[in-house]
Order: C-alpha cells, then sequence, then structure tokens
C-alpha cells in the first residue's frame, strides 16, 4: 500500500501488505492440540514469543479429545521457522501434524491450462470445428491472411517470451526455473484483462538467436511480451523485433515499471506540490528498468534525470559506456554530473531505485530537495525502507510492494490487441500511465491493481491513443 504521508490509510478494497510482513515466509501449521481451555493460546504465545507473526487460524475437526486447527504463520526463513515449531512442541498437549508451503501447494501442477471454447457432443460438432468444415475457414485465411485474426485465437492470444536470464531478484537461472514466473503472468493476464498467454522458454543468451525464434514463431500470436531477458540483449531484442514483425512487442521489465513508475510519479508531484517540468530525478540503477524509466520520464517532460549505476552518474563520453548507456547519456545528465549517490542526489526532487537493497541512506534522503519523493523499488528489499524514508524527511514513499507491473501490462496488452495496432507507440504507454494515475483514489498514489475497472480504463486508454 502506497503511503503518501505518516497517517495515510488505505481504503477497504486495497490489498495491503504490512511492512513488519515484508520479506518473510509464510507456512501453514497443521496442529493437533489437547481439548482443553486455553490451549490455543499457549500456542500462539509459543508464536509470538518465538518471533513469528500469526496470519489466519481455522479449525478444520474435532475428535472426543483433540481440536486440530490450521494456523499459519510468518518467519524469517527455515531456521527460524523450526525454532517456532520447537516453542510449539514445548508447551505440551500439541502435535504438529504437518507444515505446508501454500506457495508450492498452488504451483503444483502449474497454474495455466489451455481450455476449449466449444464442446464436442455428437459428430455433427467434429466435423464443424475439424474436418471436413475447418477447410473452409482455411481457405478464406488462403485468399484474405487478415481474416486469421476474425478466425482463429490470434486477435486474443500473447507470447510471453523468455531466456530466463533476468529472473525477478534471482538472476540468470534459466528458462525452464523461469517458467513459474511466466505461468504467474499469464494467469494475471488472463484473469484481469481476458487475454491468452503461452509461455515461450527459449534456452539462448544472445539477442541474434532470441529475435531469430520468435521471428519464426510470432504468426500464430497477436503480440509478443518479452520478460526476464537481462540488458543489454534485452535492447536489443526488443528493438530488432519491433523492426523486424508486424505486431506489437512489449518487455514488460523496461516498459511496464516505467508506466507504473510515472503512473505514481503523477499522483506523488501532485501530493508533494510539485511540478514535473521543474523537477529533478535521480534514478539509481541503469538495467532495463532504469532505462526504460528514464526514457518515459523524458517524454513525460522530465528534462533534469541524472542515472547512475554501480560505477556512478552516466554522462556523455563517459570511459567505459556501452551503447545503451551512451544512448541514455544523450537525454539525461544535461550538467554532466559525477560521482556516487551520496554524491548526485543531494537537493533532488525524486529518488527512483531500481537497484539494490540498502543503498539510499537516511542521511542521503535528508539532503534533498525539500518534500522529497522516494520510490525505493529494489526487490525483495528495497533500497531504503519507507519507514525510513519518510521519517528522514521525504514528503511520499514507496516500495516495490506498493509499485506493481501487473498495473499496467494487462490493460495494455488488451488495448494493443483490441485496436490491433502494429506496435506499442510512446503515446499508448503515456496514455496508459495517465489512466493508472487517474484511476487512484487518494491518498493513495496508485490504484487496486486487483480492481477489474482499473484494466479496463488502462486497455480503452491504450486503445484510443493506438488509433491517434
Amino acid at each position: 500500500m502506497p503511503r503518501s504521508n505518516k497517517s495515510a490509510r488505505p481504503k477497504p478494497d486495497e490489498t495491503v501488505v504490512p511492512e513488519i510482513y515484508a520479506h518473510r515466509i509464510v507456512r501453514t501449521l497443521v496442529l493437533r492440540i489437547d481439548d482443553a481451555p486455553g490451549r490455543l493460546g499457549a500456542v500462539a504465545a509459543a508464536i509470538g514469543k518465538g518471533g513469528g507473526l500469526i496470519g489466519e487460524v481455522t479449525r478444520d475437526w474435532l475428535d472426543i479429545s483433540h481440536v486440530y486447527r490450521r494456523i499459519t504463520v510468518y518467519v524469517n526463513d527455515e531456521k527460524h521457522l523450526a525454532e517456532v515449531i520447537e516453542a510449539i512442541k514445548a508447551v505440551g498437549g500439541v502435535d504438529v501434524l504437518d507444515v505446508v508451503d501454500e506457495v508450492l501447494s498452488i504451483h503444483e501442477g502449474g497454474k495455466i491450462e489451455v481450455s476449449s471454447r466449444l464442446r464436442l457432443n455428437s459428430m455433427e460438432d467434429l466435423q464443424k470445428v475439424y474436418t471436413p468444415g475447418v477447410a473452409g475457414v482455411c481457405r478464406k485465411i488462403v485468399s484474405d491472411p487478415s481474416l486469421a485474426r476474425k478466425y482463429t485465437w490470434i486477435s486474443n492470444t500473447v507470447a510471453i517470451v523468455t531466456n530466463g536470464t533476468a529472473i525477478l531478484g534471482l538472476g540468470d537461472i534459466g528458462p525452464v526455473a523461469g517458467l513459474p514466473v511466466m505461468e504467474g503472468k499469464s494467469l494475471i493476464l488472463k484473469e484481469l484483462a481476458g487475454v491468452n498467454c503461452v509461455p515461450i522458454l527459449v534456452d539462448a543468451k544472445d539477442a541474434v538467436t532470441l529475435v531469430s525464434t520468435v521471428e519464426r514463431m510470432y504468426m500464430g500470436f497477436g503480440a509478443i511480451m518479452l520478460e526476464d531477458i537481462a540488458a543489454p540483449t534485452c535492447f536489443e531484442a526488443e528493438d530488432e523485433l519491433d523492426r523486424r514483425i508486424p505486431i506489437p512487442v512489449f518487455h514488460d521489465d523496461q516498459h511496464g515499471t516505467a508506466i507504473v513508475v510515472l503512473a505514481g510519479l503523477i499522483n506523488a508531484l501532485r501530493a508533494a506540490g510539485k511540478s514535473g517540468e521543474r523537477t529533478s530525478v535521480v534514478i539509481n540503477g541503469a538495467g532495463a528498468a532504469g532505462t526504460a524509466i528514464a526514457g518515459m520520464l523524458h517524454h513525460f517532460g522530465f528534462r533534469d534525470i541524472v542515472v547512475l549505476d554501480s560505477r556512478g552518474a552516466i554522462y556523455a563520453g563517459r570511459p567505459g559506456n556501452n551503447a545503451a548507456k551512451e544512448k541514455l547519456a544523450s537525454f539525461t545528465n544535461p550538467s554532466r554530473l559525477r560521482g556516487a549517490l551520496d554524491q548526485v542526489a543531494p537537493g533532488r526532487d525524486v529518488f527512483v531505485g531500481v537497484s539494490k537493497p540498502g543503498v539510499l541512506s537516511r542521511k542521503t534522503v535528508s539532503k534533498m530537495g525539500k518534500r522529497a519523493i522516494v520510490f525505493a523499488l529494489a526487490n525483495p528489499e528495497p533500497e531504503i525502507t519507507i519507514t525510513d524514508a519518510l521519517e528522514a524527511g521525504a514528503a511520499v514513499a514507496m516500495d516495490g510492494r506498493s509499485m506493481n507491473n501487473a498495473l499496467a501490462f494487462p490493460g495494455i496488452m488488451r488495448g494493443a490487441l483490441d485496436s490491433g495496432a502494429p506496435k506499442i507507440t510512446a503515446q499508448m504507454k503515456l496514455a496508459a500511465a495517465h489512466a493508472i494515475a487517474e484511476s487512484a483514489v487518494p491518498p493513495a498514489l496508485l490504484p487496486n491493481l486487483l480492481a477489474p475497472a482499473v484494466h479496463k480504463h488502462v486497455a480503452q486508454a491504450v486503445a484510443g491513443a493506438a488509433l491517434v
């Protein structure tokens, strides 16, 4: 839940993850407890004394002398979990029957499937959907290939392509290990925007192979989403595919992140009483996300943007710049500032972090401009906690848990497919950011990503911008 000040409170329909629960693992303990007064309270006390947090408590059944309960607990790690379990056993009259990892459980068998829109109830049905009836449909598409959008799934199906080189905060773990992420994204697209999505795993790290693979299979899809591909390969692959194939290509790690950041920043500027044109920005992290954020903010109208990588501020002509960073430097850091974050951030109005935990200190925040805005988006742990940023003087603070790409990509894909756009343009991305910002209910900076109306609004805005 985004917080624009210390007293902000969530709306009833918003999903909130309190900071105390962040970065913990969750397990469900199946317990058999003696049916005696105070026994459940003693179990709860043992969990609390051991440093665990209690979530949901349910009662499964009773026998003549026991109550069987499921208790969800949040702990720091597996070692901490073992300590909490030992504390529970020490209560007496309690048996731990099972420890369930709910996350693993819901992933068993995968999270998506292909289902048919029609039913085969007779031979007549079979003859219509397959042979001989389907031949007539094929002939129509031969005579007019554009009819494939009408008579196949192309108009509502996206391929999500990954090589697994930049999976979430895990890095290069390979395409197969990254498949659960692709399935999750597919599930979100279907549930929030009604878009079919097929994960495509490519076992190659170079842009040439990625591009040639997609170029040979894109015809069965209405759009391509590139996902979790490391920089600079992601830049090269997207640019080349955008040039070669006649359907939208969208790298969510770049543009989805940038769109949501801009949406949050539009509302954060309003909350902090700042003007975008005169606002100075420092972005820590020059990978896919940081580069796209800089480009998006520049397109919106920000002119004083400085981007840093592990070697400090990026400027034109800096020794060691690759092509992507030299391109980035062409529209950022007009004053050619140099140095590390603690040297560049003082006096600046906005910090956007897409880097690593703990790199932004309270001292540096306190030296930023008056009523500063801090978006610390590193996952799983931010560059600075929301609490520390606010206490150091920031007027607005958000982290990666409150700023989710799922606010953007379902509506963008829906709008791109509905409009039949051959490309996703800068205007479409900007329209998406404005639609997301408009959907937020103050004091929240971003709307509830589970609200269907939000994605419908984004889709309509994107489709409208595509047709201009």
